[in-house]
């Protein structure tokens, strides 16, 4: 079974205020619950939609674009030799941060430079992450403490697009609560949009009864359960996440992402959130909805907000193909990968088998740092 990734048809939710204690997204409509769904946008594309201007036969095109547009194979990666190419040639640029911006708890070098020289040029900035271990607000707290200056609204992490799923499906109404397996970002997230919750942190350090009679209780008023990444991952956790799953009917399955390796330091690589999923899907036998890239909450949100058709104006810049480059071809956007994160250029140029999952995707241009913007 595949991993369920989330369609682009798009949904609205309520705009990303800078106090972020507006971020509730009351606006999404209830859908139908096919095997993918997507959400995304602002409160002014939610009365676009409540007026009839968003068409599903827009929507319909838009899709038709995108698979056409994810189905095209380029043969190799154009290392960029020109600076200042791309941005004469973007209008927007959607960066991830792990590997990208900084490394762990590191800033890459030159990295403030070149985002105050974008910005100087006009160029309009996004910041996406697959990391679900600080919610929107931590991020911004990051981002100030390496002294970068971003905004909110600028923000979207994978902790947010779980808490966004929730709320574009209805889970409120059901009165379950959620289980986490994961840092406090989702916790945070969903308090914001008054999702009850439990685990998370909480279950830090816990230890189930494995003697003689020993079992896990669970509370049956759970609905489902989101598996993020998470440092303090435990067999309780484990344990009281495939109880739920196996033994609660519609109890669902969320994961925020699947990545495989992360950057928790600037040493070396660590073992991402596609471990934490991997070992709840071992032992239930069922595949998350995933919510955080490649789905196409972000590019929607995007696009729809700022009234942009030519989605080839946008870049999406990563260090992961099956995550990052993925997002932007699957979307009709230009890619680049940069070699300062988890992908080489041995990789990226087929001298060494690709890992599983990334064969043949390939971005349109390669550079070591985003410094090479400039």
């Amino acid at each position: 079974m595949a991993s369920r990734m989330l369609s682009s048809t798009p949904l609205a939710f309520s705009s990303l205020g800078p106090a972020l204690q507006s971020s509730s997204i009351g606006h999404l409509r209830a859908q139908p619950k096919p095997s993918g769904r997507s959400y995304g946008s602002s409160g002014s594309v939610a009365a676009a939609l409540a007026t009839g201007l968003i068409c599903r036969q827009a929507s319909r095109a838009r899709r038709s674009a995108r698979a056409n547009a994810s189905t095209t194979v380029l043969s190799k990666a154009e290392k960029l030799q020109v600076p200042g190419f791309l941005v004469n040639n973007v209008d927007i640029f959607i960066f991830d941060c792990d590997g990208v911006i900084w490394r762990g708890d590191s800033i890459i070098p030159g990295i403030p430079q070149v985002i105050t020289q974008l910005r100087a040029q006009g160029k309009r900035l996004f910041f996406v992450t697959n990391n679900s271990t600080k919610s929107r607000a931590g991020y911004q707290s990051k981002f100030t403490s390496l002294g970068l200056d971003v905004q909110p609204e600028e923000i979207f992490s994978s902790s947010f697009a779980a808490a966004a799923y929730l709320e574009q499906t209805k889970f409120k109404d059901t009165g379950k609560k959620v289980y986490i397996i994961g840092e406090k970002g989702i916790s945070e997230e969903l308090d914001l949009v008054g999702i009850p919750w439990l685990g998370g942190e909480g279950d830090k350090g816990k230890e189930p009864n494995m003697g003689s009679g020993g079992k896990v209780d669970v509370d049956h008023d759970v609905g489902a359960v989101v598996v993020g990444f998470d440092r303090h991952i435990n067999y309780h956790k484990l344990q009281y996440a495939q109880l739920c799953l196996n033994e609660l009917p519609g109890c669902e399955f969320i994961a925020t992402n699947m990545d495989r390796v992360t950057h928790l330091t600037d040493a070396q690589e660590w073992a991402g959130n596609g471990t934490m999923v991997g070992a709840v899907s071992g032992c239930t036998g069922r595949e998350p909805t995933v919510v955080g890239k490649p789905a196409p909450l972000m590019i929607d949100y995007i696009a729809e907000k700022y009234g942009i058709s030519d989605r080839s104006r946008i870049c999406m810049v990563g260090d992961r193909l099956d995550t990052d480059i993925a997002f932007g071809r699957n979307n009709g956007l230009k890619t680049c990968l940069t070699l300062s994160g988890v992908t080489s250029e041995d990789e990226l140029l087929d001298r060494v088998p690709r890992k599983k999952g990334t064969e043949g995707i390939q971005p349109e241009f390669y550079v070591d740092t985003i410094n090479d913007f400039i």
